[in-house]
């Protein structure tokens, strides 16, 4: 067996350079685009000098916080729909936790990235190193365990050996459909730079396609009589449509047989906006026609979507049979739901074969465009009050970007209103147009995200629509995205304070308290200039001060060659209608009457959930 003599950082550097991607087409791209560093004490020595030596097949790319470099490769293997991906690497304590919530973010999305974060020596000569925290029960124990339940796959590297059945196993995590998630390599720092005898197959070049898994006959059997059986069938689109690129399938499928479509927030933009059986968001950030539609509905087949409590309504939407179409097993059951596991495309191809000329009942689509209608009227109305006198709601502010921004647009966006407003009312005049982190709703994803989207998909415009909480919780890749030479435009929406979260507690009789700026308990309130602050960050901004100013300034932005941010206040009380129930838990015991009121009322709404 021929072998090559490498340190364990320049064999992990090398395979990741000869690891392949098959596409639909048959072209072959690298799989791993590129990798987000902060170098530091645990990965500068080690894998800094084996990234160095690959840097014109794998590209280096210098984050400022590790969590949002890692925000970037989530987003950039979101916006290339899981079939590239990047990597993160930091060094060891602060640095490597960091990168755990990213690493949930990624796992809950179910999003692939490979994160290799610095780690102790193995030797245990020197300890404790610096940054590393002492377990007093276990002395293998190290910061970095932190990150077994958010990794699809985990491995200490203690021996440079380790990596030869390690990597494959991580590329399965990686790669897998049904197993999708972060794969977790945490690198001894000693280890990283210890030279061992790699046999040369390991480099051998590999390609990877997406596994595409056909359905079971005795499910497909079992979910076409369901669907016949049927008179009033939705389809609930989710993020599996968009990673099985199954969007051209979904179309076919819902026109052959006449089927109203609604979307989640990961499947969103699967159908165009304007499609006449794409009845658009379902669930708590959902429109009324939507989940009217879903609620009336007597079978819901579920196309790649984890059916999480915003889009089930706390399992209280769907009052009919769901049948689960899904990669993933664990999937197929939930809510009760007849199983059909096998890749969205393949699934619905074969689903509409064996259907024939199957067809909803004609006054179904009719029923369903008449709540279309009723919403088109409230939503309009919602649009239309905006004007140049006063403070515009967030809704009012995501129409008028949706309404200046070219067709190609993709919206970037993450936690607090606006994942509400704009699954209501972003509309995506091409597939893709729509890029929303809502599994993990975790803030200070947007502007690294922006990064990563526009990595991913140069040729697309890319707007990030941020609230100022999120702003205020990352904000430095407006710097790395000025450094790289990239043009995109960041939409600051400033409401002062956490306006959702607000409105939340006064939905659950809370006393207005430490949500909005005016509620904290400060000696004064910060004046803060976000507009200066992106501006010297290396952006060009602007602070606008009514819808008509942000339409101009958006439209200018798209002139301009580099990262533009445009901020303008909304209005925090304002939240649009047209969503379901989802379940808060409410105080038993309290001394506010309004506590006590919403209290009862969570417990009879309770009983329009279902067993499970």
């Amino acid at each position: 067996m021929k072998t090559i003599r490498l340190t364990t950082g320049q064999a992990l550097a090398k395979f990741l350079t000869h690891q392949l991607v098959r596409l639909d087409d048959g072209s072959e791209l690298p799989l791993f685009a590129g990798v987000w560093a902060i170098f530091g004490h645990g990965n500068v020595a080690g894998i800094g000098e084996a990234l160095y030596q690959v840097k014109d097949q794998l590209p280096t790319y210098r984050g400022h916080n590790e969590q949002s470099m890692a925000h970037a490769a989530i987003a950039f293997s979101k916006a290339r729909r899981r079939q590239q991906i990047m990597v993160a690497t930091s060094s060891i304590g602060p640095g490597a936790t960091n990168m755990v919530t990213a690493a949930a973010v990624a796992h809950v999305n179910r999003i692939p990235v490979l994160l290799i974060p610095g780690d102790v020596f193995a030797s245990g000569l020197p300890d404790p190193v610096l940054q590393q925290a002492e377990d007093f029960n276990d002395g293998s124990t190290t910061v970095n365990d932190a990150f077994r339940p958010v990794s699809r796959y985990f491995h200490r590297i203690t021996r440079p050996e380790q990596l030869i059945q390690a990597l494959p196993k991580a590329m399965v995590a990686l790669t897998d459909p049904a197993l999708c998630g972060p794969a977790t390599i945490s690198m001894c720092q000693d280890v990283q730079s210890q030279a061992f005898d790699y046999p040369e197959v390991m480099f051998e070049k590999r390609v990877w396609g997406l596994r595409r898994q056909a359905p079971d006959s005795h499910e497909l059997a079992q979910t076409v009589a369901a669907i016949k059986a049927a008179k009033k069938p939705v389809i609930v689109a989710g993020g599996g449509v968009r990673y099985s690129r199954a969007e051209n399938e979904l179309k076919q499928f819902a026109e052959k047989h006449q089927i109203p479509v609604v979307e989640t927030q990961a499947g969103k933009s699967s159908l165009q906006a304007d499609h006449s059986l794409n009845f658009g968001a379902v669930g708590v950030t959902g429109v009324s026609c939507a989940n009217t539609v879903a609620s009336e509905a007597d079978l819901v087949l579920a196309v790649g979507t984890r059916l999480q409590d915003f889009i089930s309504g706390s399992n209280s939407l769907f009052k009919s049979q769901v049948i689960q179409l899904n990669v993933q097993p664990m999937d197929s059951v939930k809510y009760r739901a007849l199983p059909c596991v096998a890749d969205a495309r393949l699934g619905l191809q074969s689903l509409s074969d064996s259907l024939g000329e199957y067809s909803s009942d004609a006054g179904w689509v009719s029923y369903a465009n008449k709540s279309r209608e009723l919403w088109n009227d409230v939503q309009n109305d919602i649009i239309t009050a905006a004007d140049d006198t006063t403070t515009p709601s967030d809704a009012q502010v995501v129409a008028a970007v949706n309404q200046t921004v070219a067709e190609n647009a993709v919206v970037v966006a993450a936690a607090g209103s606006l994942p509400s407003e704009l699954h209501k009312h972003w509309n995506s005049a091409q597939t893709g147009g729509y890029h929303l982190e809502y599994g993990y709703s975790c803030m200070g994803y947007e502007i690294s995200a922006g990064v990563g989207v526009k990595l991913a998909e140069p040729e697309r415009e890319v707007v990030v629509m941020v609230g100022d909480g999120s702003y205020m919780m990352m904000n430095s890749d407006i710097a790395t995205a000025v450094s790289m030479g990239l043009k995109f435009t960041i939409v600051v929406l400033d409401n002062h304070g956490f306006s959702c979260i607000n409105r939340l507690q006064m939905a659950t009789g809370g006393a207005n308290f430490n949500n909005l700026l005016r509620d904290t308990h400060h000696e004064g309130l910060a004046d803060i200039k976000f507009a200066d602050h992106a501006r010297a960050l290396g952006a060009k901004s602007i602070h606008v001060a009514n819808v008509g100013e942000l339409k101009a300034a958006v439209k200018a932005a798209r002139k301009h060659s580099g990262v533009s941010v445009v901020v303008i206040d909304t209005d925090p009380m304002h939240a649009s209608p047209g969503g379901c129930w989802w379940e808060v838990e409410v105080p038993e015991v309290s001394q506010r009457k309004e506590v006590l009121e919403k209290h009862e009322a969570a417990v009879a709404e309770r009983q329009q959930q279902r067993g499970y």
